[in-house]
């Protein structure tokens, strides 16, 4: 059993398709498939089974992939170890951050962060809350960036930089106009949210109640995958949502959107890692280069 089989293994038992593992893992569908029948083989066990034109765990492909997403955790760790042996003049930073945080906040500490130490490599990889937290929990992140509190006993959490959401509403809608809004306009409204799971709609959710509002009793009339889709919804007059002030910024100014008048609680941007795994020096780099940034933006 290699390495290589089982980094094929987990792509494929994380994506359940061939092709779009091996697109993932820049190899041949071919080279892919012949990976996971050879481990099969070796093993005399099947992994996967095939589910229209994707694929399935089996109860033993189930039982087998935390045991090679543990392997393949305890090797990355082992490479940064052994970088750590070279400064920062070479290494590797696995990161997943949450939309709004990997669109609007990382960007300038990545820029600095290559300016500063050129020879680490940084891998960013986009999920929502609940994503960011399996991956590290499975070992494919070393480091990652959430909205919000985390019920996570395993991960260290560090807050590193904050926000206030705000509500936005189409041109031309009431809501634009200045005026207060209560609980039943918001009761009212046709909302657009972000999927469940969402930092964004969570933190949303979770500060109704002290607004006077159920969550319950919002009219949810679409939920889209991303802020942009959300942002461009509400620029097309589908309804109202509450987003970021960082992704609404260059068309609240262009007059595309209108802020309304409602104070939220600010919500919080946090460093997780888990407890239990090696911290090489480029992830304690690139962390101290984000704690440089403000930590408090309203």
């Amino acid at each position: 059993m290699t390495l290589e089989q089982l980094r094929i293994f987990v792509a494929v038992a994380a994506r359940e398709h061939v092709t779009q593992a091996a697109a993932v893992l820049n190899l041949t569908q071919a080279a892919v498939s012949a990976s996971v029948a050879a481990l099969e083989t070796q093993h005399g066990v099947k992994l996967f089974d095939r589910v229209g034109r994707g694929v399935a765990l089996t109860a033993a492909g189930r039982q087998f992939l935390p045991e090679a997403q543990a392997l393949l955790a305890r090797a990355a760790a082992a490479v940064a170890a052994l970088d750590d042996f070279a400064g920062l003049k070479r290494g590797r930073v696995k990161i997943c951050a949450s939309q709004t945080i990997a669109s609007y906040f990382l960007p300038l500490v990545l820029a600095g962060f290559r300016k500063s130490h050129p020879g680490v490599q940084v891998e960013l990889a986009i999920g929502n809350t609940g994503q960011v937290v399996r991956r590290l929990q499975e070992g494919g992140a070393e480091l990652g960036f959430v909205e919000g509190p985390l019920d996570a006993p395993d991960l260290a959490v560090e807050e590193v930089a904050g926000e206030r959401m705000a509500v936005y509403a189409p041109p031309g809608h009431a809501w634009g106009k200045g005026g207060a809004l209560t609980p039943s306009d918001m009761r009212r409204a046709e909302w657009v949210f972000r999927e469940e799971g969402s930092g964004t709609r969570e933190a949303f959710l979770a500060a109704l109640p002290a607004l006077g509002v159920d969550p319950e009793a919002l009219n949810i009339v679409l939920t889209l995958p991303s802020n942009e889709a959300v942002r461009e919804a509400v620029m097309a007059g589908a309804g109202v949502a509450c987003l970021s002030p960082r992704v609404c910024a260059t068309a609240t100014e262009l007059g595309l959107v209108k802020r309304a008048n409602l104070l939220l609680a600010p919500r919080l941007f946090n460093a997780v890692r888990h407890k239990e795994r090696y911290a090489s020096q480029a992830v304690e780099a690139f962390l101290q280069a984000v704690r440089a940034r403000p930590k408090l933006r309203w």
